[in-house]
């Protein structure tokens, strides 16, 4: 028989950040493998110093990037996903820990047209191919709201440690856009970050819970570093917390280390966000879960969503 007839199963795709591990390792983070930026070839709007900021601290935050009247449209969008009685008891539709305001609407990309447009505004897509350096595709959508007094924040976090280990996602090949709706002030629960924390891979401690996504979006338990970790990371960086009025885009790495305080104004904080996967990079099986989250979840590239997550 010739050597072309014969079949062999697929190599296992090696993890190279193992995480949700019984117990602490000795080293408490891995150093990450990838590139920060890899699209400095590619022409695009950015500039090399704002590539390089966005290398060095893990995002890129840049006040006014939509003009008032677009940012009128979305928050209209936004509040016609938002005040749908049909979508208040979806899957897809997450509500606060305490009560029934809405917190987030995923797959916004696939509800709305004017987030579909988004999603392709060159605009946009532009900024991430220079960040990825490569074709890209929608992993997740959703808006995110914070009503007033009411809206809880989110503990630390690095993104690609849940994508990791209940998506597939393999490698750090992603980018989240999030395009505040509201204006961003110190007291209405902004997003902080940690600025750098890019570079380094923390494996969470825990094993992944059946269904853990019911609970991990209203209040994150598993997936989270722990304290002595997080205080080496903000003593070593510190935190910043970019403010600014509707419209600005906030750029981050799918590594960085990320959370957000209560809101503590009367103001409602809202935004809408996208994250943004390298085809190469689509996912596999999940590293730490016995099964993949729902699609609304994480997207496959050139597969639709439904509302019935089939």
């Amino acid at each position: 028989m010739s050597a072309q007839n014969l079949t062999c199963p697929a190599p296992m795709q090696a993890d190279s950040y193992p995480t949700r591990l019984q117990q602490h390792p000795e080293q408490p983070w891995r150093e990450r493998r990838e590139h920060t930026v890899k699209g400095r070839h590619l022409p695009g709007p950015l500039t090399e110093q704002q590539l390089d900021l966005f290398d060095k601290n893990g995002f890129l935050f840049e006040p006014g990037f939509l003009p008032a009247d677009e940012v009128a449209t979305l928050t209209e969008a936004m509040g016609e996903l938002l005040n749908r009685d049909d979508y208040r008891d979806q899957p897809f539709t997450i509500t606060e820990p305490d009560n029934q305001e809405i917190r987030s609407v995923f797959a916004v990309h696939f509800l709305h047209r004017a987030f579909q447009h988004l999603a392709r505004d060159p605009r946009l897509t532009q900024r991430v191919e220079q960040i990825l350096g490569g074709g890209h595709y929608v992993h997740q959508s959703r808006i995110n709201y914070k009503p007033g007094f009411k809206g809880k924040g989110f503990n630390w976090h690095s993104d690609f440690e849940t994508w990791h280990a209940e998506d597939g996602m393999p490698a750090m090949h992603a980018v989240s856009a999030s395009i505040i709706l509201t204006d961003n002030h110190l007291f209405n629960g902004p997003l902080m970050l940690i600025p750098g924390s890019h570079k380094h891979f923390i494996p969470c401690v825990g094993p992944t819970p059946e269904q853990h996504h019911k609970q991990s979006l209203k209040t994150q338990q598993i997936g989270v570093p722990s304290e002595y970790v997080l205080t080496r990371m903000i003593d070593r960086y510190g935190i910043e917390a970019p403010i600014g009025p509707a419209g600005s885009l906030l750029l981050f790495d799918c590594n960085t280390l990320h959370g957000s305080n209560a809101n503590m104004s009367p103001e409602p904080r809202s935004n809408v966000f996208f994250v943004f996967n390298r085809r190469d990079n689509a996912c596999v099986e999940p590293y730490a879960a016995k099964n993949r989250r729902p699609r609304f979840l994480g997207h496959e590239p050139d597969r639709l969503w439904q509302t019935d997550d089939s």
